[in-house]
Order: C-alpha cells, then sequence, then structure tokens
C-alpha cells in the first residue's frame, strides 16, 4: 500500500484558491459605505470571483456584491474583501466571499455544479 498523503497530495500552505473557477460574464453590482458601482465578473469559484475592466480598489477594502447567476432569477448578496488588484493598467480585480448565508451558498454551489458538469 503506498501512502497518499506523502505524495504532496492536498492543501498546501502556499495555496489560496480551494475551488476550480469557471468562466462566466455577468453584472455584479458592488456597493461600499457611499458608492455604487456595477462591474462585469469573469469567473466565480465557491470562495470568490473576479471582477473585470475596472479600476481596482486597494487590497483589504471590503464591498458588498449582488449578482444573478446565469439561469437563476433569484439575486445572491455576499460581502467580499478585495485580495488582489495587480495595478490600474491591469483593470481587474479578485474578491474573496466573505459573509456568504445558506441560501447565497446554495446558489453558488448549485451554478457551480450545473456549468462544471455541462462542460466535462
Amino acid at each position: 500500500m503506498s501512502g497518499g498523503q506523502s505524495g504532496g497530495e492536498g492543501p498546501t500552505q502556499g495555496e489560496r484558491r480551494q475551488a476550480e473557477r469557471i468562466p462566466l460574464e455577468m453584472w455584479v453590482e458592488e456597493t461600499t459605505d457611499n458608492e455604487r458601482y456595477f462591474r462585469r465578473a469573469g469567473n466565480l469559484s465557491r470562495g470568490g470571483l473576479r471582477l473585470e475592466h475596472t479600476i481596482p480598489l486597494p487590497q483589504g477594502t471590503v464591498v458588498n456584491l449582488t449578482f444573478t447567476l446565469p439561469g437563476d432569477s433569484i439575486p445572491v448578496e455576499v460581502s467580499g474583501e478585495i485580495v488582489s488588484s495587480p495595478g490600474p493598467s491591469d483593470l481587474v480585480m479578485g474578491v474573496k466571499f466573505l459573509g456568504v448565508s445558506e441560501a447565497a451558498r446554495a446558489q453558488i454551489d448549485s451554478y457551480l455544479a450545473r456549468v462544471g458538469s455541462a462542460s466535462k
């Protein structure tokens, strides 16, 4: 018997993403304490999403996001933290979900399962 754990399998300390990112295009309403923006998402995972074609906010900024997943009719509302914003010339930023309700998690998981199985 060989030990699967000694072969380097499983998460490592340097690994940040824990779920596959699925490409998609959808509008996301982003609000902070006193501002509201409409941004385009480029991909989605269980733990966050990437916003594209946008001037990035500073890392650590907490935002509230509202979006309706393709094929759904009920909006998803989550909080998120800006975790990557390479620079203004890149016009993208990564958002890590923070406050995710059970209902929002179920919607995201259901969508990812639908599109994940369709792409295989």
